[in-house]
């Protein structure tokens, strides 16, 4: 497997779904619809995704997304590698057009996420890594004209990025905040003194704590593989950790797709 190769059409399918995300965003008709979870699913979802597609499809790598058709645990379990894609992670913030939502692709093998790419459209913030080289940040991936790993990788900078001085930070959901992260957040006030909270949406909390900007992010509330498996890959490679609060592995291709609480690091 050429973990560089597949993750440089990762890359441009990303950022290629990330413009037809602004598309819609640009527009007053969302075409929102309610999914069986009560979730909302919009038209810029379903063009990410059918986007992503028409480039990891070339590939021959199974793809698990969250928009997509899924195969039963029975089928799943016989792949080796797969994609693990949510092609737009915080709809919730793309309807209240905050521009706090990315494009999440992660490649996993087995039960661990090995490479990722998460895109920010609005900013155009591109955040990737392979857990054997680092995890890698572009300010400005839209004058990106080759995707080639390495040339990708000369024109980033490695994370974490140099760490400011500042108060021990948090990093929490915008839209999903409950009681008892609220009182985790107090515990580790009695640790570290002075603690400042940072609300963020989607995957973003993950980058914020690769990139060093923030040291913890506890997740105390449902996710799904999708959501976390991009952010899991850039965690581990920016030398952070992520951890189920009982202290083992967050494994992914599990029967149940749900995620368990973790707890995210540097």
């Amino acid at each position: 497997m050429n973990i560089k190769q597949q993750l440089s059409i990762a890359i441009e399918a990303s950022i290629e779904a990330g413009k037809e995300i602004l598309k819609v965003y640009e527009t007053d008709d969302f075409q929102e619809e309610k999914k069986a979870d009560n979730s909302p699913l919009t038209l810029a979802d379903r063009n990410a995704h059918n986007k992503i597609v028409s480039f990891l499809e070339k590939t021959n790598i199974p793809i698990l997304s969250e928009e997509g058709i899924h195969l039963s645990y029975e089928e799943r379990k016989k792949w080796d590698y797969f994609w693990l894609v949510d092609p737009l992670d915080g709809t919730k913030e793309f309807i209240k057009r905050n521009g706090e939502f990315t494009v999440n692709i992660a490649l996993v093998k087995k039960d661990a996420p090995v490479a990722s790419v998460i895109y920010v459209p609005v900013t155009k913030v591109l955040y990737f890594a392979d857990i054997e080289i680092g995890a890698y940040k572009i300010e400005d991936a839209s004058s990106i004209n080759d995707f080639n790993f390495d040339i990708l990788k000369s024109n980033s900078q490695q994370l974490p990025l140099p760490k400011e001085e500042r108060a021990y930070t948090v990093v929490g959901s915008r839209s999903h905040l409950n009681e008892k992260t609220t009182n985790y957040i107090e515990s580790l006030k009695e640790e570290h003194g002075e603690v400042k909270m940072m609300p963020v949406g989607s995957s973003l909390k993950l980058c914020m704590v690769a990139e060093g900007k923030a040291d913890i992010y506890p997740r105390f509330g449902p996710t799904m593989e999708w959501d976390i498996a991009s952010g899991h890959a850039i965690i581990i490679a920016s030398g952070a950790s992520i951890l189920k609060t009982d202290g083992l592995p967050v494994v992914y291709n599990k029967e149940n797709l749900l995620s368990p609480y973790f707890i995210a690091k540097r």
